[in-house]
Protein backbone atom coordinates (compact mmCIF):
# COMPACT_ATOMS: atom_id res chain seq x y z
CA UNK A 1 0.00 0.00 0.00
CA UNK A 2 1.60 3.49 -0.24
CA UNK A 3 0.23 6.69 1.66
CA UNK A 4 -1.30 8.94 -0.43
CA UNK A 5 -2.41 11.74 2.25
CA UNK A 6 -2.54 12.71 5.65
CA UNK A 7 -4.97 15.15 7.99
CA UNK A 8 -5.34 15.70 11.09
CA UNK A 9 -8.06 13.74 13.26
CA UNK A 10 -10.21 16.60 13.71
CA UNK A 11 -10.70 16.54 10.04
CA UNK A 12 -13.90 14.04 9.53
CA UNK A 13 -13.38 11.53 6.78
CA UNK A 14 -16.58 9.94 6.67
CA UNK A 15 -18.07 11.49 3.90
CA UNK A 16 -15.10 11.52 1.74
CA UNK A 17 -14.25 7.98 2.48
CA UNK A 18 -17.76 7.41 1.50
CA UNK A 19 -17.24 8.97 -1.93
CA UNK A 20 -13.89 7.11 -2.57
CA UNK A 21 -15.69 3.73 -2.41
CA UNK A 22 -18.54 4.85 -4.66
CA UNK A 23 -16.28 5.46 -7.14
CA UNK A 24 -14.58 2.30 -6.68
CA UNK A 25 -11.47 3.51 -5.36
CA UNK A 26 -9.80 0.59 -2.96
CA UNK A 27 -8.59 2.52 0.25
CA UNK A 28 -7.66 2.30 3.85
CA UNK A 29 -7.36 5.18 6.25
CA UNK A 30 -5.57 4.67 10.09
CA UNK A 31 -5.11 6.97 13.21
CA UNK A 32 -0.91 7.41 13.51
CA UNK A 33 0.04 9.92 16.16
CA UNK A 34 -3.07 12.31 15.86
CA UNK A 35 -2.63 12.15 11.80
CA UNK A 36 -5.48 9.95 9.97
CA UNK A 37 -3.45 8.65 6.92
CA UNK A 38 -5.09 7.39 3.59
CA UNK A 39 -3.59 4.37 2.24
CA UNK A 40 -3.87 3.30 -1.59
CA UNK A 41 -2.63 0.59 -4.06
CA UNK A 42 -0.73 2.31 -6.24
CA UNK A 43 1.67 5.88 -7.21
CA UNK A 44 -1.43 6.55 -9.98
CA UNK A 45 -4.48 6.07 -7.28
CA UNK A 46 -2.96 8.17 -5.04
CA UNK A 47 -2.74 11.14 -7.28
CA UNK A 48 -6.04 10.23 -8.00
CA UNK A 49 -7.31 10.81 -4.82
CA UNK A 50 -4.95 13.68 -4.03
CA UNK A 51 -6.91 15.65 -6.83
CA UNK A 52 -9.93 14.21 -5.09
CA UNK A 53 -9.19 15.31 -1.39
CA UNK A 54 -8.21 18.96 -3.17
CA UNK A 55 -11.44 19.02 -4.59
CA UNK A 56 -13.69 17.60 -1.98
CA UNK A 57 -12.43 20.07 0.66
CA UNK A 58 -12.84 22.88 -1.96
CA UNK A 59 -16.61 22.08 -1.88
CA UNK A 60 -16.74 21.39 2.01
CA UNK A 61 -15.51 24.98 2.40
CA UNK A 62 -17.71 26.50 -0.24
CA UNK A 63 -20.73 24.23 1.56
CA UNK A 64 -19.52 25.85 4.78
CA UNK A 65 -19.46 29.67 3.14
CA UNK A 66 -23.01 28.93 1.28
CA UNK A 67 -24.61 28.14 4.50
CA UNK A 68 -22.66 31.03 6.53
CA UNK A 69 -23.53 33.40 3.81
CA UNK A 70 -26.74 32.30 2.49
CA UNK A 71 -25.07 32.12 -0.95
CA UNK A 72 -27.63 32.40 -3.86
CA UNK A 73 -29.24 29.71 -6.23
CA UNK A 74 -26.24 30.40 -8.56
CA UNK A 75 -23.61 29.68 -6.70
CA UNK A 76 -25.39 25.89 -5.50
CA UNK A 77 -25.57 25.08 -9.25
CA UNK A 78 -22.40 25.85 -9.83
CA UNK A 79 -21.17 23.84 -7.12
CA UNK A 80 -23.40 20.82 -8.66
CA UNK A 81 -22.08 21.25 -12.00
CA UNK A 82 -18.81 21.02 -10.82
CA UNK A 83 -19.68 17.94 -8.90
CA UNK A 84 -21.32 16.37 -11.61
CA UNK A 85 -18.06 16.79 -14.09
CA UNK A 86 -15.97 15.37 -10.91
CA UNK A 87 -17.69 11.98 -10.49
CA UNK A 88 -18.09 11.62 -14.46
CA UNK A 89 -14.11 12.09 -14.50
CA UNK A 90 -13.56 9.94 -11.43
CA UNK A 91 -15.90 7.32 -13.09
CA UNK A 92 -13.87 7.11 -16.19
CA UNK A 93 -10.80 6.68 -14.00
CA UNK A 94 -12.42 4.05 -12.26
CA UNK A 95 -14.89 2.42 -14.46
CA UNK A 96 -13.04 2.74 -18.05
CA UNK A 97 -14.78 0.26 -19.73
CA UNK A 98 -17.99 0.52 -18.30
CA UNK A 99 -18.22 4.08 -19.27
CA UNK A 100 -16.66 3.20 -22.45
CA UNK A 101 -19.56 0.83 -23.31
CA UNK A 102 -21.93 3.05 -22.20
CA UNK A 103 -20.89 6.15 -23.81
CA UNK A 104 -20.74 4.56 -26.85
CA UNK A 105 -24.03 2.97 -27.13
CA UNK A 106 -25.57 6.74 -26.03
CA UNK A 107 -24.02 7.89 -28.95
CA UNK A 108 -25.03 5.45 -31.39
CA UNK A 109 -28.13 5.41 -30.20
CA UNK A 110 -28.34 9.41 -31.08
CA UNK A 111 -26.76 8.75 -34.30
CA UNK A 112 -29.21 5.62 -35.32
CA UNK A 113 -32.52 7.61 -33.26
CA UNK A 114 -32.70 4.51 -31.21
CA UNK A 115 -32.53 2.30 -34.52
CA UNK A 116 -34.80 4.68 -36.73
CA UNK A 117 -32.16 5.54 -39.07
CA UNK A 118 -30.20 2.18 -39.20
CA UNK A 119 -28.72 3.56 -42.10
CA UNK A 120 -26.56 6.49 -40.03
CA UNK A 121 -24.23 3.15 -38.32
CA UNK A 122 -24.49 0.39 -41.10
CA UNK A 123 -21.27 -0.11 -40.21
CA UNK A 124 -21.86 -1.65 -37.14
CA UNK A 125 -24.35 -4.74 -37.95
CA UNK A 126 -22.41 -8.16 -37.93
CA UNK A 127 -20.76 -8.79 -41.13
CA UNK A 128 -22.33 -10.68 -43.86
CA UNK A 129 -20.24 -13.92 -43.07
CA UNK A 130 -20.83 -18.18 -44.21
CA UNK A 131 -23.27 -19.61 -41.78
CA UNK A 132 -22.35 -23.33 -42.50
CA UNK A 133 -20.51 -23.64 -39.48
CA UNK A 134 -19.03 -21.93 -36.57
CA UNK A 135 -15.35 -22.71 -38.23
CA UNK A 136 -16.35 -21.50 -41.75
CA UNK A 137 -17.54 -18.64 -40.19
CA UNK A 138 -14.11 -17.65 -38.13
CA UNK A 139 -12.05 -18.63 -41.39
CA UNK A 140 -14.51 -16.60 -43.38
CA UNK A 141 -13.42 -13.32 -41.68
CA UNK A 142 -10.92 -11.90 -43.78
CA UNK A 143 -10.12 -8.24 -42.34
CA UNK A 144 -9.93 -6.81 -38.72
CA UNK A 145 -12.34 -4.53 -39.52
CA UNK A 146 -14.70 -7.21 -40.33
CA UNK A 147 -13.55 -8.96 -36.37
CA UNK A 148 -14.15 -5.83 -34.89
CA UNK A 149 -18.13 -5.65 -36.73
CA UNK A 150 -18.57 -9.63 -35.22
CA UNK A 151 -18.75 -7.47 -31.71
CA UNK A 152 -20.51 -3.73 -32.69
CA UNK A 153 -23.67 -5.03 -32.87
CA UNK A 154 -23.46 -4.76 -28.93
CA UNK A 155 -23.74 -1.03 -29.57
CA UNK A 156 -26.87 -1.29 -31.36
CA UNK A 157 -30.12 -0.07 -29.74
CA UNK A 158 -33.61 -0.24 -30.98
CA UNK A 159 -36.17 1.98 -28.85
CA UNK A 160 -36.25 3.58 -25.40
CA UNK A 161 -36.80 0.70 -23.19
CA UNK A 162 -34.44 -1.33 -24.85
CA UNK A 163 -31.55 1.23 -24.00
CA UNK A 164 -32.53 2.02 -20.51
CA UNK A 165 -32.94 -1.55 -19.44
CA UNK A 166 -29.36 -2.67 -20.80
CA UNK A 167 -27.55 0.58 -19.30
CA UNK A 168 -28.81 -0.45 -15.92
CA UNK A 169 -27.55 -3.46 -16.20
CA UNK A 170 -24.13 -2.92 -17.85
CA UNK A 171 -23.68 -0.25 -14.99
CA UNK A 172 -24.66 -2.29 -12.47
CA UNK A 173 -22.52 -5.38 -13.45
CA UNK A 174 -19.67 -3.17 -15.05
CA UNK A 175 -18.89 -1.91 -11.92
CA UNK A 176 -18.43 -4.18 -9.53
CA UNK A 177 -16.42 -5.93 -12.00
CA UNK A 178 -13.94 -3.58 -12.78
CA UNK A 179 -13.33 -2.90 -8.80
CA UNK A 180 -12.33 -6.51 -8.15
CA UNK A 181 -10.88 -7.44 -11.83
CA UNK A 182 -8.74 -5.00 -13.82
CA UNK A 183 -10.14 -3.35 -16.34
CA UNK A 184 -8.16 -5.13 -19.45
CA UNK A 185 -9.28 -8.57 -17.69
CA UNK A 186 -13.18 -6.77 -17.89
CA UNK A 187 -12.36 -5.44 -21.82
CA UNK A 188 -11.67 -9.30 -22.49
CA UNK A 189 -14.72 -10.81 -20.56
CA UNK A 190 -16.66 -8.29 -22.87
CA UNK A 191 -14.82 -8.83 -26.20
CA UNK A 192 -14.86 -12.51 -25.39
CA UNK A 193 -19.36 -12.36 -24.44
CA UNK A 194 -19.92 -10.30 -27.44
CA UNK A 195 -18.32 -12.44 -29.89
CA UNK A 196 -20.39 -15.28 -28.31
CA UNK A 197 -23.46 -14.05 -28.14
CA UNK A 198 -23.56 -12.07 -31.70
CA UNK A 199 -22.48 -14.90 -33.63
CA UNK A 200 -24.92 -17.22 -32.09
CA UNK A 201 -27.54 -14.71 -32.86
CA UNK A 202 -26.24 -14.64 -36.49
CA UNK A 203 -26.11 -18.52 -37.13
CA UNK A 204 -29.28 -19.05 -35.56
CA UNK A 205 -31.49 -16.09 -37.68
CA UNK A 206 -29.25 -16.03 -40.36
CA UNK A 207 -30.09 -12.24 -40.65
CA UNK A 208 -28.09 -9.55 -39.17
CA UNK A 209 -31.11 -7.19 -38.04
CA UNK A 210 -30.42 -7.31 -34.73
CA UNK A 211 -28.28 -5.77 -31.76
CA UNK A 212 -28.40 -4.54 -28.45
CA UNK A 213 -25.99 -5.08 -25.01
CA UNK A 214 -28.43 -7.67 -23.68
CA UNK A 215 -26.45 -10.02 -24.63
CA UNK A 216 -22.95 -9.10 -23.13
CA UNK A 217 -24.95 -8.05 -20.28
CA UNK A 218 -26.61 -11.89 -19.57
CA UNK A 219 -22.85 -12.65 -19.99
CA UNK A 220 -21.75 -10.13 -16.94
CA UNK A 221 -24.38 -11.25 -15.31
CA UNK A 222 -23.54 -15.39 -15.49
CA UNK A 223 -19.58 -14.69 -14.90
CA UNK A 224 -20.72 -12.66 -11.65
CA UNK A 225 -23.82 -14.65 -10.44
CA UNK A 226 -21.10 -17.81 -10.34
CA UNK A 227 -18.19 -16.52 -8.81
CA UNK A 228 -20.41 -15.39 -6.37
CA UNK A 229 -22.05 -18.22 -5.71
CA UNK A 230 -18.82 -20.36 -5.61
CA UNK A 231 -16.67 -18.04 -3.96
CA UNK A 232 -18.72 -15.72 -1.90
CA UNK A 233 -15.24 -13.56 -0.10
CA UNK A 234 -14.85 -12.71 -3.81
CA UNK A 235 -17.01 -9.23 -2.51
CA UNK A 236 -19.72 -9.19 -5.38
CA UNK A 237 -23.08 -7.65 -4.22
CA UNK A 238 -25.54 -10.09 -6.05
CA UNK A 239 -28.55 -11.36 -5.21
CA UNK A 240 -28.50 -15.70 -5.51
CA UNK A 241 -31.50 -15.43 -6.94
CA UNK A 242 -30.63 -13.08 -9.66
CA UNK A 243 -29.82 -15.98 -12.69
CA UNK A 244 -33.19 -16.94 -11.79
CA UNK A 245 -34.53 -13.46 -12.41
CA UNK A 246 -32.67 -13.46 -15.81
CA UNK A 247 -33.90 -16.40 -17.20
CA UNK A 248 -37.67 -16.41 -16.10
CA UNK A 249 -37.30 -12.60 -17.95
CA UNK A 250 -35.74 -14.10 -21.19
CA UNK A 251 -38.41 -16.82 -21.24
CA UNK A 252 -41.13 -14.26 -20.42
CA UNK A 253 -39.73 -12.36 -23.48
CA UNK A 254 -39.78 -15.31 -25.82
CA UNK A 255 -43.17 -15.97 -24.70
CA UNK A 256 -44.17 -12.39 -25.85
CA UNK A 257 -42.36 -11.41 -27.95
CA UNK A 258 -40.30 -13.70 -29.98
CA UNK A 259 -39.91 -12.00 -33.16
CA UNK A 260 -38.48 -8.83 -31.23
CA UNK A 261 -35.83 -10.61 -29.06
CA UNK A 262 -32.41 -12.11 -30.27
CA UNK A 263 -32.95 -15.04 -27.84
CA UNK A 264 -29.53 -16.78 -29.13
CA UNK A 265 -27.48 -13.81 -28.13
CA UNK A 266 -29.30 -14.10 -24.80
CA UNK A 267 -28.49 -17.57 -24.42
CA UNK A 268 -24.93 -17.57 -26.03
CA UNK A 269 -24.18 -15.09 -23.59
CA UNK A 270 -25.89 -16.11 -20.46
CA UNK A 271 -23.88 -19.80 -21.50
CA UNK A 272 -20.15 -17.72 -22.20
CA UNK A 273 -20.88 -16.16 -19.19
CA UNK A 274 -21.24 -19.44 -16.92
CA UNK A 275 -18.33 -21.07 -18.56
CA UNK A 276 -15.93 -18.20 -18.24
CA UNK A 277 -16.94 -17.56 -14.35
CA UNK A 278 -16.37 -21.48 -13.80
CA UNK A 279 -12.86 -20.89 -15.46
CA UNK A 280 -12.12 -18.33 -13.63
CA UNK A 281 -13.33 -19.99 -10.25
CA UNK A 282 -11.11 -23.12 -11.25
CA UNK A 283 -7.69 -21.30 -11.70
CA UNK A 284 -8.74 -19.15 -8.52
CA UNK A 285 -8.87 -22.49 -6.60
CA UNK A 286 -6.10 -24.94 -8.18
CA UNK A 287 -3.57 -22.31 -9.65
CA UNK A 288 -3.87 -19.10 -7.65
CA UNK A 289 -5.08 -20.91 -4.56
CA UNK A 290 -6.85 -17.86 -2.98
CA UNK A 291 -10.25 -17.54 -1.51
CA UNK A 292 -11.47 -14.90 -3.79
CA UNK A 293 -11.29 -13.99 -7.34
CA UNK A 294 -9.93 -10.79 -8.13
CA UNK A 295 -8.79 -8.10 -5.52
CA UNK A 296 -11.28 -6.48 -2.36
CA UNK A 297 -11.60 -3.19 -2.34
CA UNK A 298 -9.83 -2.10 0.90
CA UNK A 299 -12.04 -1.33 3.93
CA UNK A 300 -11.56 1.33 6.86
CA UNK A 301 -10.19 0.16 10.21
Amino acid sequence: MIKAASLPITVDLYSFSKLLSKRGLAHRINEESGYQVIWVRSEEEALFLREALAQWQEHAALSQDSQDHSKDWNLTGSINVRRLLNGLIASVYVTPVTMFLFSVCIVVAGLSKLGANPSAVASLFYPALTVQGLMPLILSIDSPAQLLQTLTPMFLHFGELHLVFNMLWLWYFGKQLEAIHPSWLVAVLVIVIAFVSNTAQFMMSESRNFGGMSGVVYGLMAYAWVIHSAMPQSYLSLNKNLLTFFVIALVAMELIASSMIATAAHVGGLLSGLALGAAAVVVTKTVLKTAAVGSKPARIK
